[in-house]
């Protein structure tokens, strides 16, 4: 009867332990990878000997020489192991390649009209950016694979967008639509963009070292990203943190869901424009609202006072719900937050649990409008990370 891994399986294990050490804090000496692996000297040395050999770290003295003693060589991971990341928001789509460390080596944006369009129109620019890009690979580099965020309910084993109402997309394979645009030989993990910048921002920008998060995005809707004890909370069929969703007034505005009254239909692009008397759509209308109040617009005060008192009310149901250590506001709701952060926190005391809110740090996005391409980026490199030794 067999009683544990075997040799084998242990030295995949640390192989995956060191690489991702490495992906994610960069450049790091042997020695400070024996204290924080838990390995010994020899180990590691054996370790990075394969990791070099598979062609995914480098090793190279330290450049601070100063010390006495013999230098500990300093691990660095190797950028020419990339993926693509793709992402689909509201406005525009991105794509990019993106080396292994988390390094955006290339990429391609391209603006995209707000409106129902069939998915395989809004991701053929995906396949031109890809060829153009290819263009400029080395020699050598090695190709893992893709991942994409879509600002969609996804469905998580074949990336069929179960429903993005603000692109009348209603059980669209966009899994399948993308292999075909891509080719077979580049398969896509597709996942929600909220999700994506959450797991971002946990592992490289704002919530490092911290495993309990909730990440608002605003754009043409609001959409949320949960991290509950360091893991993704995405729940059965990857359709958690659909936070928009959540109904704060029965008797507000219809939703594009269907419902009625969901917090985004109070809180979103289209409820602060409305509010701020103002047509149109998208983040630069909201700056400029944003603008407007801070130079003395009382219709612009207004709605930013009305809109953030809503975002408070939501964030404190989220509070009480999830416990995090911190919330997150992203897309065109960081400038909703920066602008409205005293009604936020006003309502968040007033309706928060004491033991839930006391502690909660409110932040925005360090990683920016990267975060999604970034996040993306993680999903493609996951098996690698979890085997660096498969072909």
């Amino acid at each position: 009867m067999r009683t544990g891994p075997s040799q084998d399986e242990i030295r995949r294990l640390n192989l995956g332990a060191l690489l991702r050490y490495v992906h994610l804090r960069g450049p790091t000496s042997r020695a400070e990878l024996t204290t924080n692996l838990g390995l010994n000297r020899s180990t590691i040395g054996a370790l990075t000997a394969d990791l070099a050999a598979a062609g995914l770290i480098l090793e190279e003295l330290p450049r601070d020489r100063g010390r006495a003693g013999r230098p500990s060589l300093v691990v660095r991971p190797e950028p020419a192991a990339y993926v693509f990341a793709f992402t689909i928001e509201a406005d525009r789509i991105t794509a990019a390649r993106v080396g292994l460390g988390g390094v955006i080596l290339d990429r391609r944006d391209t603006p995209r009209p707000r409106g129902e369009l069939p998915p395989v129109e809004v991701v053929a620019p995906l396949a031109d950016a890809v060829r153009a890009m290819q263009r400029s690979i080395p020699p050598g580099a090695r190709y893992i694979g893709s991942g994409a965020a879509v600002s969609a309910m996804v469905r998580r084993e074949d990336g069929l967008v179960r429903l993005a109402p603000h692109v009348g997309w209603v059980d669209e394979p966009l899994g399948e639509t993308l292999a075909k645009v891509l080719g077979p030989d580049r398969p896509v993990t597709i996942r929600n963009g909220a999700d994506l910048r959450a797991l971002a921002e946990h592992t490289r920008g704002a919530a490092v070292g911290c495993d309990n998060l909730v990440y608002l995005h605003g754009d043409a809707g609001i959409g949320g990203g949960i991290i509950a004890g360091g893991r993704p909370m995405t729940g059965h069929g990857g359709y958690g943190g659909e936070v928009g969703h959540m109904v704060v007034n029965p008797a507000g505005s219809p939703c594009g869901c269907g419902a009625r009254g969901c917090w985004e239909t109070e809180v979103g692009e289209a409820a602060l424009l409305r509010a701020a008397a103002r047509d149109g759509y998208g983040r630069e209308l909201v700056a400029a609202v944003v603008d407007a109040a801070a130079r003395g617009d009382a219709v612009a005060q207004n709605a930013i006072r009305q809109v953030g008192d809503w975002l408070g009310f939501g964030v404190a149901n989220l509070v009480n719900i999830f416990n995090p250590e911190m919330v997150i506001f992203g897309g065109s709701l960081r400038e909703v937050y920066l602008a409205a952060a005293a009604q936020v926190r006003s309502r968040l005391n007033r309706n928060g649990l004491p033991a839930c809110r006391e502690h909660v740090r409110l932040r925005t996005p360090l990683l920016g409008d990267d975060a999604a391409l970034l996040g993306a980026a993680e999903v493609a490199f996951e098996p690698l990370l979890k085997d660096p030794l498969l072909p």
